[in-house]
């Protein structure tokens, strides 16, 4: 039985052309999504979420940087249905692919754990996974359409912080979603079913009112966030991020909503400015709250394991002592309530 079992086995080579394989057809699934609500600036296509960023570098982080070729494929795949192939998109070739693999060396090199259990961990993942790593994308990306004729030299920084936000909130938005999604047990405690029950309907109720309406009203969507990271940690504040950026691309998009009466830059700045700032606030928060969760567990498990070692060194004393010094309090407060007989004040009578 062993042997058919080993028989069956892939051997290396294989498994790492299938991993390359599935990288390659998750980011460009991932990338069809998002040119779903794609945008034009300066004759040049982009989209205010670009998810493919946050499926590469979470595979990067789960499988080791071996994937890398399937991010080129899938790059390549994405410009394929976007346009004929031209020299120039050997750029993009290039940026796309390097700009996910330098912030993973970058999280290695901090020592980031995927668990995000920690406030430097959401630190790292945001100023070096996303906002650091995404400006070789960006960078790279917007020059190869100048290099190429297709953008002129003036509309460089429209494009570029275009392209670097939506990249960006790629791996900010995604990433921590399926980081936690890896992990996901659904082992929520019975007393706990009611309030998360209340929040799902809070979320489905309060986040279309705060990106459909005409009103500014964006700043509801962060009161529910905190609670979902207060009482849930990441796995109730990253599903709900995602929901979130997902509600007001489309009404930014689609000149909806708040987003109705602003011109494309004033939408696109309003709306990366609600996505980097609910991530922010979902990554940060939740990271802190899992950290003193875990800090408590590990005091708790000290004290247990301080006396279990008492215990073994002295089994007899421990509880001795306890007891006489148990009925050492009992006995002061006995003595302390009982009161004799009070003698009578006054002159003596013979």
């Amino acid at each position: 039985m062993v042997r058919s079992e080993e028989n069956r086995r892939l051997p290396p080579a294989a498994m790492a052309v299938l991993r390359i394989l599935g990288m390659a057809v998750a980011y460009y699934g991932a990338g069809q999504l998002g040119l779903l609500k794609q945008v034009r600036i300066e004759g040049a296509t982009v989209t205010p979420l670009w998810p493919s960023t946050g499926v590469a570098l979470t595979a990067l982080l789960l499988l080791g940087p071996g994937v890398w070729p399937g991010i080129t494929l899938g790059t390549l795949g994405s410009i394929l249905t976007l346009g004929p192939f031209v020299p120039a998109d050997l750029g993009i070739l290039a940026g796309n692919t390097l700009a996910p693999v330098c912030a993973y060396l970058m999280l290695r090199r901090v020592g980031f754990r995927i668990e995000l259990d920690r406030l430097r961990d959401g630190v790292a993942l945001v100023f070096l996974g996303a906002l650091a790593g995404m400006l070789i994308s960006a960078t790279i990306g917007t020059a190869s359409f100048i290099l190429s004729g297709r953008l002129a030299p003036g509309g460089f920084w429209a494009i570029w912080s275009a392209w670097w936000a939506g990249d960006a909130m790629g791996v900010l938005v995604v990433t921590p979603f399926l980081l936690v999604l890896r992990r996901f047990r659904l082992r929520v405690d019975h007393y706990r079913w009611p309030e998360a029950t209340a929040l799902v309907i809070t979320a489905a109720v309060i986040t279309p009112i705060a990106t459909m309406s005409s009103l500014t009203l964006l700043f509801l969507v962060f009161p529910v966030l905190i609670w979902a990271a207060l009482r849930f940690e990441l796995p109730g504040s990253a599903p709900y991020v995602l929901f979130v950026s997902v509600l007001a691309i489309s009404e930014a998009t689609d000149r909806v909503g708040g987003f109705a009466h602003h011109n494309l830059i004033e939408r696109m700045v309003s709306l990366q400015a609600l996505n980097g700032s609910a991530a922010l606030t979902s990554l940060l928060l939740a990271a802190i709250i899992t950290e003193q969760k875990n800090v408590r567990l590990r005091i708790e498990k000290a004290c247990d394991e301080l006396a279990q070692v008492v215990e073994r060194l002295a089994p007899g004393e421990t509880l001795t002592r306890w007891r006489r010094e148990e009925g050492r309090k009992k006995g002061q407060r006995g003595v302390r309530g009982v009161r004799g007989p009070r003698t009578p004040k006054g002159p003596e009578h013979g």
